[in-house]
């Protein structure tokens, strides 16, 4: 069993301790939601976790049966709130530059129109430039690079909020397909999207990260539940 291990981590911009000795494991094969108030530190959390960030203090570490090592670059997938992607490129230039760069680590031997029908991207858009796709599109770009990398760890920033209705549940389904081959944790202040979605619950609030058991709860009052933890004072 794989596990992201996270020990005493701690981060803060001059006076302001954004984590406190944040503390959890996540194990493979679970999409974990992580819920927080706007500025509770998710982003910050992952930014660390990717090494965008230096610590204050803590670790984090991969753990595969029994045995703990450093994550490297390769273990950890990454999608931004924000998409970027090349915009001067087309997807299938974007796909076939990113293919040959990472062909080494690439596992799944699909084909480029297979990666593009495997995340449902039309045809008419595979050959646009970048730069004329919407949010949406962009961001299941920046989603779908991260699937043919196939990462041990994958950080989902707020990645379904620019989608339709439509496309965020076919997104929801495709997460619950590929959640047994990552430790996939799934960032977003919308608590029904986190219930719907999500295996554990996970909320960061004032800096520690603590999981909220459902136990034998029904939906309303475990969503009590919730609320009640994010409205904690530290």
């Amino acid at each position: 069993m794989m596990k992201l291990i996270l020990k005493d981590m701690e981060k803060h911009f001059d006076k302001k301790e954004v984590l406190k000795k944040a503390s959890f494991t996540f194990e493979k094969g679970k999409i974990y939601g992580l819920l927080g108030r706007n500025g509770a530190g998710k982003t910050t959390l992952f930014n660390c976790i990717n090494e965008d960030l230096s610590l204050d203090g803590g670790s984090f570490s991969i753990e595969e049966d029994g045995t703990s090592r450093a994550i490297t670059s390769q273990d950890i997938g990454y999608v931004l709130a924000t998409p970027v992607v090349p915009e001067f490129l087309t997807g299938r230039e974007f796909l076939k530059f990113f293919i040959d760069i990472n062909q080494n680590y690439i596992r799944q031997n699909k084909s480029i129109d297979e990666w593009f029908s495997f995340m449902k991207i039309d045809p008419e858009d595979r050959d646009k430039l970048m730069k004329d796709y919407s949010h949406g599109m962009k961001n299941k770009m920046q989603l779908l690079v991260n699937i043919i990398a196939s990462p041990a760890i994958l950080l989902l920033d707020e990645p379904l909020t620019s989608f339709d209705v439509v496309v965020a549940d076919e997104m929801k389904r495709l997460l619950k397909e590929i959640k047994q081959d990552h430790i996939l944790i799934f960032s977003t202040h919308i608590m029904e999207l986190a219930l719907d979605l999500c295996d554990e619950i996970v909320i960061l609030n004032h800096g520690t990260l603590q999981e909220i058991p459902k136990d034998d709860l029904d939906q309303d009052d475990f969503k009590d539940r919730i609320i009640h933890a994010l409205k904690e004072e530290a």
